[in-house]
C-alpha cells in the first residue's frame, strides 16, 4: 500500500469544523490508490473566495472565486485525448498543491442538496486527478476523468456527482 501524505493548511477558521484534514487524507488516499508504494505527498490550502479569487486571478486570469485549483508539481497530461495520463515515476512524489474555498464549496453543496464534507471528498479528488494529468479539456478528457471520479467515490460510498448534473 502506498504511503500517501496530505499535508493541509487551514486558512479559513470556517474548516475547523468539518474535520478537513481527515476528509482530505481519504480523498486523496482514494484517488492516489492505484499508485505503486511511494511516499506520495499533496498539499491542500484551505481558504475562503478572497483568497481564491486571487489565486484564480494569478495562475489563470481568471479573476473570480472557485471551488478548487491544482498546482501539479509535473507536467502529467496523456498526449492521446481520452486514455488515462501515465501514473508519476516512483522518485517524483512530490504530487503537487491544492486550495479549495470554504464560500463556494458551501454554497455549491447546498444549492445541489449535498452534505459538504461528500462535496469537498468529490472536489478533493477531482482535484487530486488534475495533479496525476487528468484533465477535462477534450470530451473524451473529460468523459474519462468523470468516470475516475465516479468509481473512485463510489469506493468511498459517495453517490454519483454528476447523475442530477447530466439528467
Amino acid at each position: 500500500m502506498a504511503d500517501i501524505h496530505c499535508e493541509v493548511l487551514i486558512e479559513d477558521p470556517r474548516w475547523g469544523d468539518l474535520g478537513l484534514a481527515a476528509i482530505a487524507q481519504r480523498a486523496v488516499a482514494a484517488a492516489l490508490a492505484h499508485l505503486p508504494p511511494a511516499p506520495w505527498e499533496v498539499s491542500l490550502l484551505a481558504c475562503g473566495d478572497t483568497r481564491i479569487a486571487a489565486l484564480n486571478a494569478d495562475f489563470r486570469g481568471k479573476p473570480q472565486p472557485t471551488n478548487v485549483l491544482s498546482w501539479p508539481g509535473a507536467e502529467r497530461g496523456s498526449t492521446t485525448p481520452g486514455t488515462a495520463p501515465a501514473p508519476p515515476a516512483p522518485q517524483d512524489t512530490e504530487l503537487g498543491d491544492l486550495a479549495i474555498a470554504y464560500d463556494t464549496c458551501l454554497a455549491e453543496a447546498q444549492a445541489a442538496g449535498l452534505a459538504l464534507g461528500d462535496h469537498v471528498t468529490h472536489l478533493l479528488v477531482h482535484g487530486t486527478l488534475h495533479l496525476l494529468g487528468y484533465d477535462h479539456e477534450h470530451e473524451a478528457d473529460g468523459d474519462l476523468m468523470e468516470a475516475e471520479e465516479t468509481r473512485i467515490l463510489a469506493g468511498l460510498g459517495i453517490a454519483d456527482p454528476y447523475v442530477d448534473a447530466e439528467g
